[in-house]
């Protein structure tokens, strides 16, 4: 069964000119992890942060980073934000030729390992691996920008797999991402979500409230 509702804040909605500051001010208002989108310009059409900033921005708190590589071949990379201060590193199959050997690369780091679907990835990419992660992150947007519009038709897969996780008595968290905000988080909950990644919602609604936009998350 899903375990309690956690909350990763997405920074690529914060204010990159002090990024450690809103790390900090996240933790306070109770934020469970830290959701991170590493965006290489050649998987997905958008550059993003890379692994030095992580690296300076990981002695600022003692949150969970919770790193999503969207970024090809992945492999190349896994090591240097492993080393940067990664605690899930969540890659996309799409990224990879070989998914197995991508795994066991991120678990002998020590870390634990994601497999994110984009809204049109098909559920058997994750469905032979599921003995080896620890975590799904479901794409509730095409990957590559903030803010955009939720897609309501990746739930039935998200349902799918949360069936399978529970029929097989497997502990794997599903992360949702894209869109969330305080009314589609009960549908992404009752599908099986158990970790909600929000940006825009977090950090703006509300006059930028984080405890109450983080509560509001969690409890509605």
């Amino acid at each position: 069964m899903a375990s309690a509702i956690k909350i990763s804040p997405s920074i690529l909605s914060a204010n990159f000119s002090k990024l450690g500051e809103e790390i900090v001010a996240l933790e306070k208002a109770g934020a469970d992890y830290i959701h991170i989108d590493v965006m290489d310009g050649h998987f997905v059409p958008n550059i993003t942060i890379g692994p030095e900033v992580i690296k300076r921005l990981r002695p600022v708190t003692k949150l969970t980073f919770d790193v999503h590589l969207m970024i090809s071949p992945v492999d190349n990379f896994i090591k240097t934000f492993a080393d940067a201060g990664a605690d899930i590193i969540t890659f996309h199959p799409e990224a990879t030729e070989n998914v197995s050997e991508t795994i066991n690369l991120i678990k002998k780091l020590g870390k634990k390992v994601g497999i994110s679907l984009k809204p049109k990835s098909q559920i058997n990419l994750v469905e032979d691996h599921l003995n080896e992660i620890d975590l799904i992150l479901i794409m509730s947007v095409e990957p590559g920008f903030g803010g955009q519009k939720f897609m309501p038709e990746v739930l039935d897969k998200m349902k799918k797999l949360r069936n399978t996780i529970d029929e097989k008595k497997l502990n794997i968290d599903i992360e949702i991402d894209g869109g969330i905000n305080f009314n589609n988080c009960k549908e992404a909950k009752k599908f099986g979500a158990n970790i909600l990644v929000s940006g825009s919602t977090v950090f703006k609604e509300h006059d930028g409230n984080l405890e109450k936009n983080i509560q509001l998350l969690r409890s509605n």
